[in-house]
């Protein structure tokens, strides 16, 4: 026995129901042809899922990415019409999911795949499941030849996700630096470069990834000025007192090295020649005062 869509409006028939576009109902699709698929949602008449609003990859037919009969979640993207009928999507479904997910990688600072599809002045431009997005270019690792990224696949991190601007910004430098710094620890006796210096400290760059020396936590004495113990290219040793991979941050200190305050200041070779004497030093110490 055939169940036809006039038997179906028939079945339904005298029942009331209001649906509105952009609601989320659920059904099951129970005909195909060549145009979409009709879907039981309980309304007056069946709803329509054109094939467009399904996502179906090449080769592969619309019954095996949605089985007749097999309930699931649609969004209503046209009004009923003078019959009752709705039109449905599954593929702005599955959109509008992928900016809520998004938005929560953005909150909790979790990466995604990405795959580089162009290049221009600002950056490279990326795809993210459907999704048009965009890494500037002071967020990317490599920032020389864009062109050779193109075709790459990228970790980023979502740093402006705007669905109502269908606006997705990532960054690549970030999501390398979170990842890289799982493979340091606390009281990690570290050598780096001096790349920047700002009133407030050192940004010292740890093989690739950067990690911030405060002025702080330069010496146990009074800093005055960083340009007089650091210099843009020096080679420096710190030690690593915290770790904040969901912010990319890695936070250093010289002055547990010192032996005395302002060692640093003016002794800067010799702290560095024995920092590791010194920093065992230290955490003898840190464990007496730690178990006393």
């Amino acid at each position: 026995m055939t169940f036809s869509v006039d038997d179906f409006a028939r079945a339904i028939e005298g029942q009331d129901f209001n649906f509105e576009v952009g609601t989320k109902v659920s059904g099951k699709p129970f005909s195909l042809d060549n145009e979409g698929f009709y879907v039981d949602i309980g309304g007056k008449a069946a709803a329509f899922l054109p094939l467009r609003e399904l996502y179906i990859p090449d080769g592969v037919s619309p019954e095996t990415v949605l089985p007749l009969e097999q309930e699931r979640e649609f969004l209503i993207i046209k009004e009923p019409n003078m019959d009752g009928q709705v039109v449905l999507s599954v593929k702005r479904l599955e959109i509008q999911a992928l900016w809520e997910r998004l938005g929560l990688g953005l909150e909790d600072k979790e990466s995604v795949q990405v795959k580089v599809t162009g290049t221009n002045k600002g950056g490279v431009t990326v795809d993210y499941q459907g999704l048009r997005g965009f890494i500037p270019r002071s967020h990317l690792v490599d920032r020389g030849d864009l062109d050779a990224l193109v075709g790459q696949s990228l970790s980023v991190l979502p740093i402006e996700v705007d669905p109502d601007r269908q606006k997705l910004v990532f960054s690549h430098r970030q999501a390398t630096q979170s990842n890289r710094i799982q493979e340091f620890q606390i009281h990690e006796l570290v050598s780096g470069t001096v790349r920047d210096l700002k009133p407030f400290g050192v940004f010292v760059d740890l093989d690739g990834i950067t990690g911030l020396l405060h002025i702080q936590q330069v010496s146990n004495k009074y800093v005055s000025s960083l340009e007089s113990v650091f210099q843009r290219g020096d080679t420096i040793k710190t030690v690593i007192v915290d770790l904040d991979p969901q912010r990319g941050r890695i936070s250093l200190s010289t002055k547990i090295l010192e032996k005395r305050p302002g060692e640093i200041l003016d002794s800067t070779a010799a702290v560095f020649e024995d920092a590791e004497a010194r920093l065992e030093n230290y955490l003898e110490k840190l464990g007496e005062r730690t178990s006393a």
